[in-house]
């Protein structure tokens, strides 16, 4: 048998091959002289075959059938069926053996049903398809019957006779599309030759075709060209998704809104932070890390809010002294940036002693700092293991078991590869999402309206009696965007004349009457105390 161009319906030309007394080179007996043979054969519209035939042996005859299931195409080629469904009544019988499809029937009638798959691959334009074979026995009677899905099948050819001497087949279409054949007095040596069309797309292509330029079960098969398109479709989407997020992202902090700082009530006056955010959160959501600047606002945050007192000791060294302990108003990483600074059982110490290698664990710090935005809903641990890790996971490995098994089984070995595939982008892809979360971007939109507000705020804005207090609570956030010098230029002629001179939680000015002094010193203490966190 052999199959030529466009779609080859090749279980169909099996089964006439096969009913027509086998063609050449399936190796099969011929059937006795007056063997009848009647096929219905009806193509599914999932491109399978399904064969009803029978078969009429007279007394002394022998009928038997071998249909190849491994075809061979080309050089190195093949073509491969497989044969279901099998049932049989009368005397005959039917059974796969091997690669081969066998049907044997000892005088009488008996008659057969199977199911072919594996029939239909794909041309562009039509579905052609062509048998030729040359009888092995004398045939007396054949009768045959073809349905498709399609009313518009057509005979394109359909010869049968003597080589050099044949003539048109006995075959006609009804306006159903059902395709009829009756041939009589057919000897051996006959040859058949048929050639059908469809239209294109009448079918599913399903064949099992392995050709000679393949590259065994790696091959560039429909089925691997179908899994590596969708992957590329997700990994196209997947790649909108990040970009369209951290546009997003970076929107947020692109910000013009302008947030004020001040809260006002009649002659009162009070410094508010957006949702109560603190100085080492707002500069984590600014920063999208634990900065040394966060970490620095807030021990200075620490000392505005009376829990430590920082006194200069020079020109290049502070003191810090403990007032209050931690309680339960910090929160666990403000506890832990407490400790760091003035450990259990300290009650002050100078900076220069904190510069010494390995006195200063700020890491419980920093984690502890990152694990509180996590609680609270404004960060996302993109390297946590989620529901995109297990899934990108079992991905992998069922993609490394699938291409394994696949390349054992002869084909199809790319799929897995493009599963595999899958799931490693599952794996990578959420660490190029923002940290930030949908709650953390709105929020950070505020902190950067804050600095805005900061920027925009005079002195003479706010009360005589409330500027101390507004000017102290705000400085923290002005050193996470690096702008305290502005904010202290501001209210440089804040007064520090008062029951209490200087201000309440930096010593050294309280013989000064203005902050023009102070304008000068905190911005080395600043940097110093950065600089402490840099390096530890």
């Amino acid at each position: 048998m052999r199959i030529f161009r466009g779609v080859a319906v090749g279980g169909l030309l099996l089964v006439l091959a096969g009913t027509l007394a086998t063609a050449a080179g399936a190796q099969a007996p011929a059937p006795s002289v007056g063997t009848a043979i009647k096929a219905d054969v009806k193509l599914t519209r999932d491109g399978n075959l399904q064969v009803a035939e029978s078969v009429t042996v007279p007394a002394g005859g022998q009928f038997h059938m071998a249909l190849p299931l491994r075809v061979a195409l080309g050089d190195n080629g093949e073509r491969r069926f497989k044969v279901t469904d099998i049932s049989s009544t009368g005397p005959g019988s039917a059974q796969v053996n091997g690669d081969l499809f066998t049907v044997d029937a000892p005088p009488g009638s008996s008659s057969f049903k199977y199911t072919v798959h594996n029939t239909v691959s794909e041309s562009p334009g039509t579905q052609l398809f062509r048998w030729d074979g040359i009888l092995n026995s004398d045939v007396s009677t054949f009768d045959a019957t073809l349905i498709s899905p399609s009313y518009k099948m057509g005979i394109t050819s359909c010869t049968v006779g003597p080589q050099g001497t044949t003539h048109h087949c006995d075959a006609s279409i009804e306006p159903d599309g059902v395709l009829s054949l009756h041939e009589t007095g057919l000897a051996k040596g006959d040859v058949l030759d048929l050639i059908l069309q469809l239209p294109p797309g009448t079918v599913p292509a399903n064949a099992d075709i392995t050709d000679g330029n393949s590259s065994g079960p790696f091959a560039l098969t429909p089925a691997a060209l179908t899994a590596f398109g969708v992957l590329i479709v997700a990994l196209i989407a997947f790649g909108g998704y990040v970009m369209w997020a951290r546009r997003l992202d970076a929107a947020a902090l692109s910000t013009t809104e302008v947030v004020d700082p001040v809260r006002r009530k009649g002659s009162k006056a009070e410094f508010v932070s957006p949702d109560g955010v603190l100085p080492g959160t707002a500069g984590l959501l600014l920063d999208g890390a634990v900065g040394a600047g966060a970490l620095a606002a807030t021990v200075v945050d620490l000392a505005v809010r009376r829990y430590i007192w920082i006194t200069p000791v020079s020109d290049s060294d502070w003191r810090v002294t403990r007032v209050n302990p931690a309680d339960d108003n910090l929160r666990d990483y403000e506890r832990e940036i407490y400790r760091a600074v003035l450990p259990d059982g300290v009650e002050s110490v100078l900076m220069s002693e904190l510069r010494a290698p390995g006195r200063v664990a700020i890491g419980p710090a920093r984690t502890a700092l990152r694990a509180d935005a996590l609680e609270r809903g404004i960060l996302a641990d993109r390297k946590s293991r989620g529901l995109a890790f297990w899934l990108g996971a079992i991905l992998v490995v069922g993609g490394i078991a699938a291409t394994i098994a696949l390349a054992l089984s002869g084909g199809y070995a790319l799929v897995g590869v493009a599963i595999g595939i899958g799931g490693l982008a599952l794996l990578l892809g959420p660490v190029y999402l923002p940290a930030r979360t949908a709650a953390g971007r709105a929020l950070a939109t505020k902190v950067r309206g804050l600095q805005h507000g900061l920027d925009a705020l005079r002195a003479d804005q706010v009360p005589p009696a409330e500027q101390q207090p507004v000017f102290s609570r705000g400085l923290p956030y002005t050193i996470i965007g690096g702008r305290a010098d502005n904010w202290i230029r501001v209210f440089r002629e804040l007064s520090l004349a008062g029951p209490q001179p200087g201000l309440y939680w930096f010593g050294g000015f309280e013989r000064d009457a203005d902050l023009t002094r102070f304008a000068g010193h905190f911005p080395y203490f600043a940097t110093a105390l950065e600089g402490l966190f840099t390096a530890a």
